[in-house]
């Protein structure tokens, strides 16, 4: 091939490309899809974290769906109020109040207190594993330990403690769900940041089968949704297992202290010694005995004012 067939190569393909390009200019002004302002600007106010709590795919999903569709202005966890405000601001509208959330581990399962069917060699997934016959846990709905809900979690919020749990750093936690979704046993859950005590437990099984399985599994008895234990009602029985209503305001204290399995966990014991435990639980029955002892003296004294 000699120079001239190679510079006129050169120019042919030099044509054909100033063609194309001239055609893909064209076609980009005609089929252009105009972006509404707004969603730009929601966009970059959002954190970018991309983290799915709000229900659409990514930030700029969710700044579409804003402005498209009508969607709430305040499901971004990670940005919480301010970003809500920001966004009311760019659309005219008033921000409604939401509810900061934290995960928490409905599961008290440890290596100690729960036992296991059979030994697990396949990847260390809770994912993988609950094909495997439903997990090597003899508690069908206990946590499998692999950390899969750690992994998930966009935000550094979460780590694996060495008695095979996971566990919420709630100074980090978004409250964005990822870690819910990630957990294939529905361990992983959401509660309000200003609640303390929650249900470590997440079995809807029958009390004998609960206790061959773990030492600390709710038994379904029922004392924690008395209204006794709980005067508020913020804890009903769904089956086997409470329910706590989180919308009623309660510090769950007697569900904490008279539940016989221990399932309540109070997150602020963390911090507590032992015997600063066993204190404060000494004076809460002191307490509920010496209020039992004033009903009791009232009931006498009004019936003896109705016998008189």
């Amino acid at each position: 091939m000699d120079i001239g067939q190679i510079l006129t190569a050169l120019v042919w393909v030099g044509l054909l490309g100033a063609v194309f390009g001239a055609i893909l200019a064209y076609a980009s002004k005609v089929f252009a899809v105009e972006v509404d302002p707004k969603v730009e600007k929601i966009s970059g106010i959002l954190p970018q974290a991309n983290c799915g709590a709000c229900g659409f795919p990514g930030c700029s999903g969710y700044a579409n769906a804003i402005v498209s569709s009508g969607a709430e202005i305040n499901l971004c966890s990670p940005g919480g109020k301010e970003v809500a405000n920001k966004i009311a601001e760019i659309m005219g509208v008033t921000a409604k109040e939401s509810v900061p959330m934290v995960a928490y581990c409905a599961c008290n399962g440890t290596k100690e207190n729960a036992k296991n069917r059979f030994e697990y060699y396949g990847p260390k997934s809770c994912a993988s594993a609950v094909f495997v016959s439903g997990g090597h846990k003899m508690c069908d709905y206990g946590c499998l330990g692999f950390g899969d809900c750690v992994e998930a979690c966009p935000f550094g919020a979460m780590g694996m403690g060495e008695n095979g749990l996971p566990y919420v750093i709630d100074e980090k936690c978004v409250g964005c769900g990822a870690c819910v979704r990630a957990c294939p046993k529905g361990v992983m859950k959401l509660m309000p940041r200003g609640a303390k005590v929650y249900l470590a437990c997440n079995s809807n099984a029958k009390g004998k089968e609960v206790t061959d399985a773990c030492v600390v599994g709710c038994i379904g008895c029922k004392i924690c949704s008395l209204p006794k234990t709980t005067p508020s009602g913020a804890i009903k029985m769904d089956g086997d297992l409470p329910v706590v209503n989180y919308n009623i305001e309660d510090t769950l204290t007697g569900a904490k202290y008279k539940c016989p399995k221990g399932c309540f966990i109070d997150k602020g014991d963390r911090s507590k010694s032992a015997d600063q435990i066993a204190a404060e639980k000494e004076a809460f029955k002191a307490e509920e005995a010496k209020a039992a002892e004033a009903a009791k003296k009232a009931a006498l004294e009004k019936a003896a004012d109705q016998k008189a």
